[in-house]
């Protein structure tokens, strides 16, 4: 029988938050690898707030998906077909995947994992894109020294949480910025950060003063907005600020705030310092080793929140948007 592959493909370029209709759900019949290629069945793919950002039709770090592409996701996946010498039949591998079922690739910027050394969603999480944009962020741009104060935004999430931690290794004082009291209880009790705020209900400038009288010598910021000018107000001298993401901007209609305390830097002799992951690619072997030894002897935890199906694809890229996901955002495309 023939297998048929199912895909989401941009329909249209989203203004404000992504809409049902910016999407066309597609499918159509998997074919033989050509000479060079493979067939991977995709079994999880990383659901992460940059894929907002390649929707837009802007220069950025990355080209823009175009319209009537399949959307560009990372994943993970078995090989269930090969024309390639590099890779066999029941390979799992890591890459580009896409919003899709099946995939296909001529190898290139595709990586085999072992499923034995990690479960296959830590790859699109602590051990993939998220986990060595924390690792590199902070540590190559951040330079934290042990006795820092280093407050992440979005800290419960996929980047977040891992910087918190590295930075609790590295010998820091760790302030996480999140939403809701569930996730700031899993910020201090379950990673070990020292003080969690919830801006939700919180004051952040003034719980910045209760968590940080000396001042903020790291900031890892993944938010942008409201919390960026926050932070400003509180760093010391010589601070670096670390700029990976700014997602409380991502569905604006309007243009992107900046910060109003930006004058800060001057004053405090500080830096701000942009992150994109794909410029330690070539180092991301390094990162992996490192980190899978902190998460084989306990003192890097991590934690997938999965939804099942492709279907709720759309739901689900929303709840990066809501806040609804605790975690690495993992959709599972098929079963292992």
């Amino acid at each position: 029988m023939t297998t048929i592959n199912h895909q989401f493909r941009l329909a249209a370029r989203p203004v404000g938050a992504v809409k049902d209709s910016d999407w066309n759900r597609t499918e159509e019949a998997v074919r033989a690898p050509a000479e060079g290629e493979i067939v991977i069945q995709n079994l999880y793919l990383s659901l992460d707030p940059a894929m907002r950002g390649w929707m837009n039709d802007a220069k950025s770090y990355i080209p823009p998906v175009g319209i009537g592409e399949v959307m560009r996701a990372l994943g993970v996946g078995r090989v269930t077909a090969s024309n390639n010498p590099k890779f066999a039949v029941g390979d799992h591998v890591t890459g580009l995947l896409g919003v899709q079922e099946y995939s296909y690739s001529d190898g290139k910027g595709i990586t085999k994992v072992d499923p034995k050394l990690a479960p296959l969603p830590t790859y699109l999480g602590t051990l993939g894109m998220p986990g060595m944009t924390a690792y590199f962020g902070l540590l190559e741009a951040g330079k934290p020294q042990a006795g820092d104060t280093v407050v992440v935004s979005g800290a419960a999430g996929a980047v977040g949480s891992v910087v918190g931690q590295v930075a609790k290794i590295k010998g820091c004082r760790v302030v996480g910025i999140a939403g809701g009291a569930d996730k700031c209880r899993y910020l201090v009790e379950e990673l070990g950060f020292d003080a969690a705020i919830d801006y939700k209900t919180e004051n952040v400038a003034e719980a910045l003063k209760t968590h940080c009288p000396n001042g903020v010598n790291v900031y890892f910021d993944n938010v942008g907005g409201d919390i960026l000018d926050a932070v400003l107000t509180r760093i010391a001298r010589g601070a670096r600020i670390v700029i990976c993401g700014a997602i409380s901007q991502y569905n604006n209609t309007t243009p992107v705030k900046g910060p109003a305390n930006y004058l800060s830097l001057l004053v405090n002799r500080a830096t701000m310092t942009g992150i994109v992951v794909s410029d330690y690619y070539d180092r991301a072997m390094e990162a992996a080793m490192v980190m899978g030894g902190w998460i084989a002897s306990g003192k890097l935890k991590t934690r997938e929140d999965i939804v099942q199906g492709l279907e709720n694809f759309p739901k689900a890229f929303d709840m990066l948007f809501t806040g609804a996901n605790q975690g690495k955002l993992v959709l599972q495309v098929a079963a292992e």
